[in-house]
């Protein structure tokens, strides 16, 4: 099958079926862009979003991929460029936290293997894959005005700390720093790398605590006093990668509800 060259831009996201990821995929779809919609496990999650897209009118495309596999990481560019010839966007959703929390003195080894190797090392060689593919395409010229965006989705844990779940804390830092170096060795090319440093966002991974950040958004814990939503965090996405911020990169974009100012 050869490759089909869209005309319209192209974003992959990873972890799309749920949450933060599923919020970013429908805007992007909605701002005209074809959806790549990358899952590991969910896929009726997945199918759902896809659907949605497509009755909208919209082009997306499925991939199931574990992105701290090298081989599912080189599928999902391959079928994305299959699919599309071309990827304007990527935005690195995909993460985990710790399956079970501990305090850093009683953490386990496995546990921290398996944060890392999500939340750092797929990201990190996803990029580096996916931003290949986008030198290609600048380098030919084989796609007039084309300027590729990469988006890098951490957490305020990436700055705040949470002894119960280091982990966590340290693969965001790490993802944070990951912004850094491609936003730096991707900024000859026109290439623009950005963080979005989400807070408290309303999502089934924080379903759990519900009570516990109710009651810290009572007392004052970030001065909008309101649980973030994934929808939120998209239309921090979609500013970026619809040219809102042309000379800028490597820059973080806190959408924490004021959760980073310090306060006297």
């Amino acid at each position: 099958m050869s490759m089909v060259k869209s005309p319209q831009k192209t974003a992959l996201v990873t972890g799309a079926g749920r949450g933060i990821g599923r919020a970013i995929a429908l805007t992007l779809a909605d701002a005209g862009f074809n959806v790549v919609i990358n899952y590991a496990r969910n896929k009726e999650a997945a199918q759902a979003v896809l659907s949605e897209i497509e009755q909208k009118g919209g082009r997306g495309l499925l991939v199931q991929g574990d992105i701290k596999q090298a081989e599912d990481r080189a599928r999902l560019v391959g079928e994305a460029m299959q699919a599309f010839g071309r990827i304007d966007v990527l935005v690195n959703n995909a993460g985990v936290a710790p399956r079970e929390r501990k305090d850093i003195l009683e953490a386990t080894e496995d546990i921290f293997d398996e944060v890392l190797a999500t939340n750092i090392k797929g990201p990190y060689f996803l990029t580096q894959l996916v931003a290949r593919e986008m030198i290609k395409i600048v380098e030919s010229k084989a796609i007039e005005d084309y300027r590729p965006v990469i988006v890098n989705i951490t957490s305020i844990s990436a700055s705040t700390v949470s002894t119960s779940r280091g982990e966590y804390c340290i693969s965001k830092a790490g993802a944070a720093m990951i912004t850094k170096l491609y936003a730096v060795r991707l900024a000859p090319y026109g290439i623009g790398v950005y963080e979005i440093r989400p807070g408290i966002i309303a999502t089934d991974m924080t379903a759990a605590v519900k009570e516990k950040y109710d009651a810290l958004f009572a007392q004052g814990i970030t001065p909008i006093a309101r649980w973030g939503l994934p929808e939120d965090v998209a239309k921090a996405v979609k500013a970026i990668v619809t040219g809102a911020f042309p000379y800028s990169t490597g820059e973080v974009i806190h959408v924490d509800g004021g959760f980073h100012l310090r306060v006297l």
